[in-house]
């Protein structure tokens, strides 16, 4: 098998359409504007309820427009938002978009299952297109895992483990300071997605999450370790610690997936939600059959070239060029019903022995 032509990249729409940015805040500047200049979608404007985050994001990037209000960018047709605020800020931003438009929402959609059922009732009131933006799924190397295992080289799964040892600076995000969920919310909820677009829906989970004295007392988890049942075949197991300080040698974002005929190891190494400390280039190794590891070239990284993928496809859904919007906000709630499984049963702390 040729593993350098596997799918790699989301098509791009042949008409984009322009984009407003409602957030104009630091995953604004260094993810989503590359990634949509790089794929020559037309940046209109920008909305920030702070005026100066909004000028310093405009004069750095080149964007022309600053809206005062999201109703003064209303009578500019065709508008896809971008919508980037924390979770507790969607439902106000929902409520104001024209009814009928096309909105991608950062994740997580809202602040636990009972939240998103309510922003997913608003997104059906106002009759929007809507979805999140769960770009792991369109990770170059996530891309083509998905390929291999459409083509079945990996033979059947058996084993999926990922596995986040790293230091995050929580501190940095001072939205986060207080909050009762964060780690698994602001996180993890990406491989939590990833598993689900993957190997569908588990039928149940048993977690644990964990603070650590390292980090700042005001913030809540930190970490966790979870099992999620795909049945008595396959052990499917994620392990996060965001507390690991002892440099780069050990640090590892990490997904492998192992099956009868073959296995991949997907590395993801610019660290989420920082970019900027990134130490190199995401990968994917696979090994099929008895042939030793081979290295598939890799066209870009999860940073920032991933967040192409879901406004490529919304704006692609929009015009009749996909038939699938694939993080639509009818399959959040899925991903945010499988989080709250997961601090559901951290709660129970386990069964006890006897």
């Amino acid at each position: 098998m040729n593993i350098d032509n596997l799918p790699q990249n989301w098509p791009l729409p042949k008409r984009p359409r322009p984009i407003i940015f409602i957030g104009a805040g630091g995953i604004v500047r260094s993810c989503h504007i590359p990634a949509y200049r790089k794929a020559k979608f037309p940046l209109e404007g920008l909305v920030d309820l702070d005026l100066k985050t909004a000028w310093d994001t405009a004069r750095a990037h080149k964007i022309h427009r600053i809206f005062n209000s999201i109703h003064a960018t209303w009578d500019i047709p065709g508008v896809v938002y971008d919508v980037a605020v924390p979770a507790t800020g969607i439902e106000s931003v929902l409520r104001q978009v024209p009814k009928g438009s096309a909105v991608l929402i950062q994740k997580p959609f809202g602040v636990d299952l009972k939240s998103a059922k309510r922003l997913l009732a608003l997104c059906r009131k106002r009759k929007l297109t809507a979805a999140v933006n769960f770009q792991l799924r369109y990770a170059p190397n996530m891309m083509a895992l998905r390929a291999l295992l459409a083509k079945g080289a990996l033979g059947r799964v058996t084993d999926v483990e990922v596995r986040v040892n790293l230091f995050t600076p929580w501190g940095q995000w001072k939205f986060l300071e207080g909050i009762p969920r964060m780690e698994i919310l602001y996180h993890s909820i990406h491989y939590l997605d990833l598993l689900r677009s993957l190997f569908g829906e588990p039928k149940g989970v048993v977690c644990r999450t964990y603070k650590n004295p390292r980090l700042p007392k005001n913030y809540a988890d930190a970490g966790h370790s979870a099992l999620l049942d795909y049945g008595p075949f396959i052990r499917c197991s994620l392990h996060t610690n965001h507390a690991f300080d002892r440099g780069p040698r050990h640090s590892m974002v990490e997904l492998k997936v192992e099956g009868t005929k073959g296995v991949a190891v997907a590395h993801m190494q610019q660290k989420l939600n920082s970019p900027e400390e990134s130490k190199g280039h995401d990968a994917l190794e696979v090994s099929l059959g008895s042939a030793k590891w081979r290295k598939v070239r890799l066209k870009g990284d999860w940073f920032p070239d991933a967040f192409q993928g879901p406004m490529a496809n919304l704006q692609r859904y929009v015009s009749g060029e996909d038939k699938v919007l694939h993080t639509r906000v009818e399959d959040a709630v899925k991903t945010m019903a499988l989080l709250e499984a997961m601090y559901t049963s951290s709660r129970t702390q386990g069964t006890k022995i006897p």
